[in-house]
């Protein structure tokens, strides 16, 4: 089974005019990319960001063929009850094409801080509102009453159909740990193939017993060009704008090149059973990065 290969939201989508916004979807969707992702932050190193749910909701309706996943989304930011009546929200307006990851954040932990959570406590507030989030979307009535949250008879309505997957993000033992506990699966970044297979082995171990349809994903930024060095110029700037930090913290891990040397990277985690890819294309354009990930797809597909 070929996994669903999804594009990061085209950095400028949102200058261009509406008609352009479509046609800009419609080409990623006609050349065959499965989903777009965009990522959260509330106020990121700079105060920089996106509400992920919010972009997923403005372009659910701009190309209905595309699935939509957030990679990933900041609970611990957000009370389980606003996030539980967002995510359904969204699910109603485009049932079936929702895919939820949830991550507890950390890289700038004054980002955190603003919102006036410890960020010492982020996984396990996390773990709090993702059992909360998930129980509400199932169709329970939910009490809580822990260290974090005090309510009770809390609903959501109307419950996703289908339902919502949450994979847990991260690269860290305890996001696997979430994942097996938690989640649909593992969404794991900046790891090797074999971090890769042995995460979502352990995901499955610890969450052996639970009804869970395992649905495991990968996200990474990738450099598109004509070779390695063509490409690691537009990943590096791209990711050092971003992050604030030199791209040697990331190149192990970036997958770089034409469109044969990115599928060769992603392969074993494919082969280990990623359903889901989320890449960031970085190119000297929009039509190359599209062009090139709509091969590494086709490259990636069984008997290929």
């Amino acid at each position: 089974m070929s996994p669903s290969v999804g594009v990061s939201t085209p950095w400028d989508l949102w200058d261009l005019p509406h008609d352009e916004q479509r046609a800009r979807l419609a080409h990623i969707a006609d050349v065959g990319i499965d989903h777009l992702f965009t990522a959260d932050h509330i106020s990121f190193i700079d105060g920089s960001g996106m509400d992920g749910l919010v972009m997923l909701a403005a372009m659910s309706g701009l190309e209905p063929r595309l699935d939509l996943h957030v990679g990933v989304l900041l609970l611990a930011l957000r009370h389980p009850m606003v996030a539980a009546r967002q995510i359904s929200s969204l699910a109603q307006v485009a049932p079936g094409r929702v895919t939820v990851g949830i991550g507890v954040g950390g890289e700038d932990r004054h980002e955190i801080d603003v919102v006036g959570v410890d960020p010492a406590t982020r996984g396990r507030r996390t773990d709090s509102s993702l059992d909360i989030v998930r129980r509400l979307l199932d169709g329970e009535t939910v009490d809580a009453d822990d260290e974090f949250f005090d309510f009770a008879d809390a609903v959501i309505k109307p419950v996703p159909k289908p339902r919502v997957p949450f994979l847990v993000g991260g690269r860290s033992d305890a996001a696997i740990e979430r994942a097996g506990r938690l989640g649909d699966g593992w969404l794991a970044a900046w790891c090797s193939g074999r971090r890769f297979a042995e995460g979502t082995r352990r995901a499955e171990e610890i969450g052996a017993g639970r009804d869970a349809k395992w649905n495991h994903g990968f996200q990474v930024w990738v450099g598109v060009g004509d070779d390695i060095a063509d490409a690691r110029t537009h990943v590096a700037a791209g990711m050092e704008n971003f992050y604030k930090l030199p791209f040697g913290a990331f190149e192990k891990y970036t997958p770089m090149g034409n469109a044969e040397q990115i599928a060769e990277f992603l392969s074993p985690c494919v082969d280990a059973g990623a359903t889901t890819l989320n890449l960031t294309p970085c190119g000297v354009d929009r039509e190359t990065e599209i062009g090139t990930i709509a091969e590494v797809k086709r490259l990636l597909a069984p008997g290929t």
